[in-house]
């Protein structure tokens, strides 16, 4: 488990700015979004909060950067969990394990770091442009656009009829993040796991086959 760290290892007063972030998300994954706070934050780190200020405007700023860099988590995840599911020659069966591995990525990240999922959550605004995380020369794709993207192969594959395509995102949305809020705000609150891993195999499989199935059949 993660924790908090009193004295980030590296820290100097060059990278001040990273320290807050690294700072912030420790904190969220451990208390929550609501435990972040630019004062707490900065004794974190070990300097005053107005040395925050020289990074940050305000805590919302803060706030936005990190929910930025949770997102970029988040779609790490999820691209991971992708690459397991590309094997197979059929690339009908592929598209659909892909949708799949999709859903069960996002599940995983709710329910075993729930503060970042609550930061993913927390706003869709982009952060000022001086403030966007350092995570790396190439960002990762945003969640939704890695699903449209999913959701594209499977037409193009023949996994799923172009005629279903349209908006067929927010019916995948509605049950992959509808799944993950009853795990980490609903009744399945303190599902052991592997249980919570077990039931999002099933929704994303009655998903999966609700997308791929002939209706004339």
């Amino acid at each position: 488990m993660a924790r908090v760290t009193r004295n980030p290892p590296g820290y100097h007063h060059g990278n001040l700015r990273t320290a807050l972030i690294e700072a912030a998300m420790d904190t969220a994954r451990l208390k929550g979004v609501g435990a972040l706070g630019l004062r707490e934050l900065t004794r974190t780190v070990g300097v005053s909060p107005n040395a925050a200020y020289r990074h940050f405007a305000d805590l919302r700023a803060l706030v936005l950067t990190v929910a930025l860099e949770a997102r970029h988590r988040l779609a790490h995840a999820i691209l991971h969990r992708l690459t397991e599911a590309t094997a197979g020659a059929d690339a009908r069966e592929v598209a659909g394990r892909r949708l799949r591995a999709f859903g069960l990525a996002y599940a995983d990240f709710a329910v075993a770091t729930p503060g970042w999922y609550e930061l993913t959550c927390a706003s869709q605004e982009a952060p000022p442009d001086e403030n966007v995380p350092a995570a790396g020369d190439d960002p990762p794709p945003p969640p939704h656009l890695i699903l449209l993207g999913i959701l594209d192969d499977m037409v193009e594959s023949g996994a799923m009829r172009p005629d279903r395509r349209p908006d067929a995102e927010w019916a995948c949305w509605s049950a992959v993040h509808g799944f993950a809020e009853l795990c980490v705000h609903g009744p399945l609150q303190g599902l052991p796991p592997d249980e919570a891993a077990r039931l999002a195999g099933q929704v994303m499989d009655n998903l999966v086959l609700g997308l791929t199935a002939d209706p004339t059949r």
